[in-house]
Parts: C-alpha cells; structure tokens; sequence
C-alpha cells in the first residue's frame, strides 16, 4: 500500500522521523519414470537322456512365451486434465466472475464477519492480511485456513484464494513472531549483494508460504531521487521504502527481492506504477495528490520495465495524478497508464492490481460504487479494498453495470480470464 497509516506519520514526524530498525538475515527433486523391463521368453530344451540319433532328428522347438509374459500390463488410469483457465471461466457465474475481480482485507489476528461476508455472500475470490500481528506462522496459517476453507462451488466456483500481505520489510511488514525473520527496510537491503538479498528473500518468502499465503504486496520499486529528499517523500522515502536512489540500484535490489520470493513459491507485486517517489504527499492520507514530473517515457520507469521482463505477473497501480501523462485521471482511472503504458509500452500481460481504493484520501470525491466501475473501464484487473464493508457497494455496482451493459460485460469477463490465467501459472 502506499503508506503506513496517518497515525503513525504524525507520530514519527513528531519524533523527527522513523527510527532505523533492527537488520536481520528450497530445492525440486528430479522425478524419474522407470519403464518395466521386457520380460525374457522362456525356451524350451531338449533332453540330453535321448538317444543322439532322435537328438538330431526332432527339432529345435520354438521358443515360447508364456501367457503371463506376453500380457500387456494394464495402463493405468489417465490423469483427468485440469481445466484451462478460459474453461474455469465458462463454469462460472458472471457473479463469481466478478468476485474474482476484488481483493478485500483481513485482519492478520483473524478474518471478521464483514471480510468472511465478502468471501461467501460477494464470491470475493482475493484476500490480504493487514495490519499487525507477532503470532508467528503456526497462528496465522490457522487464519489462512478459516479463510481458504470458503472456498466452494458456491462461493467462488471452487477456485482458489489468492492470499497476500504487505511484507516488504521494516515499517511494513504485517506479519512477525514465531516462524518470521525481522526483515529490514528495503533501504537497509540495499545495501546487500544482490546475491545475498535474493537468499534471504527466500528465505522470508518460504515463511510466508509456510503460514498458507501465496502473495507479497512488495517489492516497492518507487524511486526517491536523493536522500536528502527522501524525508519529504512521504509515502517511500519517509519510511525507509526505496532500495536506493537510482532507478539501476532499484531496479537491481527489488528484483533480487522479487526473485527470492518466486523461488519460495510467492508471487511478488511489484508497486506503485508509475511510481510515488516524487510526491511530497501520501494517496492514503491526503486528496489531490499528484506527480509533476514523471512522464511516459521515464527514467525512473527503469525498475517496472526490468521487472516485467523478468516474469512479473503482478504490477500495483499507485493513486496518484500523473500530470505529465494523464492530468484528468489518478492513475487508477487513467486507460493512458494503465492500457497504454503497461500493456502497450511495457507489454505487462499480467494482473493490474489497484492501491486502496476503500479507505484512501485520495479516493475521497468518487462514490464506492464509480470507484470499481471506473477502475475496471480504464483497464483495471483487480481492485484492493481495505475496508470490506465496502465490499457490498462496490460489487453491486459492477454487477448491476455488467448485466446492462454489454461492452462493460465483456472488459469484467477479459478481467476475470486475466485472473484465473496468472493464478494458474501462465
């Protein structure tokens, strides 16, 4: 997400800034088929005790396979093939089509009844731990559990959770305790080899996979142009977020990072495209905040691009006006960066995942309801909501517009395809 919460801003702003926190720091088999060996005929002799006039005149019997070596083994029972993502689609209901179009937040000590309503009654096919929790992996995967154990042919078509957190490191890192390393601030970790990093994020991605989770909302690849601005930047830079403060250093240490989560089997998002590195202001905390600087073909664009072609299958869309690119739209509503500049320039073919558009500042002036529908017509994949008692607003309004509007119908159903594709594996 784009920030801390605003709380903890004027805290440490109070305090003159962040504390610096403490540092801390898998392998496939080969399977191998064996072919059963040819068994050898059995060959019939003659007796040696027969006179060897008779030897020479009764011939050589042909050898012979008994029954049982000349029957064919029983092949076994074919592996019934597994759906293709476009046939998951077809089984589903537009209705479940749609939930699988949001992702909506769960408390890390445990899922509420408004998040457990959004599962089943919404068909919401995506969860993300927010918040805190220090009760280690065994506590949460039993969250996990509750949560994945919805899961039906009534609730989401029997597809399964995508279930995410914001585990970047330092001041955001949601999930701690037992079973968890103290990850340091991505400013920290770029000060490691890129070798070293991507071990350790292994390491912390095998951790989350080991509590049931699938996703890490991270790596943040925003580039802050100097530290002496980092302190005014007040969604990365206050808090340590950036790698470093050249797009090469972002672009090196975030995709380290990303690399070591995808060994651990964690698909890393990579966010805030185009970037909030510039802003002084934060989406979550305050309206109208806007980039002036950043343009279509940026430098700082650097890490996006490096990612994508890198396999990222997952980008966050920051909330922010871009004036240099689409002055009339946040990013979020804006078909020029979310159409054009990631599918067209940097030929993304993976989930367009929103920032917050529930609870954000920024989001304040748009209706719950125009905030999904505008997210989706501009070229949106998933929408994150972190406040799922704007789960029923929303998911009523892109439903109501999908039955009434057939070209509408049609961007939730690519949508839809998109998801069930990437958490396939393509």
């Amino acid at each position: 997400m784009a920030v801390v919460g605003a709380a903890l801003l004027l805290a440490l702003s109070a305090a003159g800034g962040p504390p610096q926190p403490a540092t801390s720091k898998s392998q496939s088999a080969t399977r191998a088929e064996l072919l059963p060996a040819t068994p050898r005929p059995a060959v019939s002799r003659p007796s040696t005790s027969q006179p060897a006039a008779v030897r020479r005149t009764v011939p050589k019997p042909a050898a012979r396979h008994t029954a049982a070596a000349t029957a064919a083994p029983t092949p076994a029972a074919p592996t019934p093939a597994a759906p293709t993502p476009a046939q998951q689609l077809a089984r589903l209901t537009l209705a479940q089509r749609i939930g699988q179009l949001f992702m909506v937040a769960a408390t890390a000590a445990g899922a509420d009844a408004n998040t457990m309503s959004g599962l089943t009654r919404y068909h919401v096919g995506n969860v993300y731990l927010a918040g805190r929790s220090r009760a280690g992996t065994a506590a949460t995967a039993a969250v996990v559990r509750r949560m994945t154990a919805t899961v039906s042919a009534a609730s989401t078509g029997g597809i399964r959770l995508a279930v995410a957190t914001d585990q970047e490191g330092g001041f955001v890192q949601v999930l701690g305790g037992p079973g968890f390393s103290a990850i340091p601030t991505a400013l920290s970790q770029g000060t490691q080899t890129t070798a070293v990093l991507q071990t350790s994020a292994r390491v912390w991605g095998s951790q989350l996979r080991a509590a049931g989770l699938t996703m890490n909302l991270a790596p943040v690849l925003d580039t802050v142009p100097s530290r002496q601005f980092a302190p005014h930047n007040a969604p990365i830079g206050f808090f340590g977020r950036e790698y470093g403060f050249t797009p090469q250093a972002v672009s090196a240490h975030g995709g380290a990072f990303a690399a070591g989560m995808r060994q651990a089997g964690i698909a890393p998002v990579v966010k805030h495209f185009p970037g909030l590195g510039r802003v002084t202001l934060n989406t979550d905390t305050t309206r109208n905040v806007k980039d002036t600087v950043t343009t279509r073909t940026d430098p700082y664009l650097l890490p996006f691009r490096t990612a994508i072609q890198s396999g990222a299958r997952w980008v966050m869309v920051s909330s922010a006006y871009y004036t240099r690119i689409d002055a009339g739209h946040i990013a979020p509503f804006s078909p020029l960066i979310m159409r054009t500049m990631l599918r067209s320039d940097l030929h993304f073919t993976g989930v367009v995942l929103s920032d917050d558009l529930c609870n954000a500042a920024q989001l304040a002036p748009w209706a719950l309801g125009t905030r999904a529908t505008s997210f989706i017509n501009a070229g949106g994949t998933m929408l994150l909501c972190a406040n799922p008692r704007a789960i029923p607003a929303m998911y009523s309004a892109v439903l109501q517009l999908a039955q009434h509007n057939p070209a509408f119908a049609a961007a939730v159903n690519a949508a839809a395809l998109k998801v069930l594709t990437v958490k396939a594996g393509h």
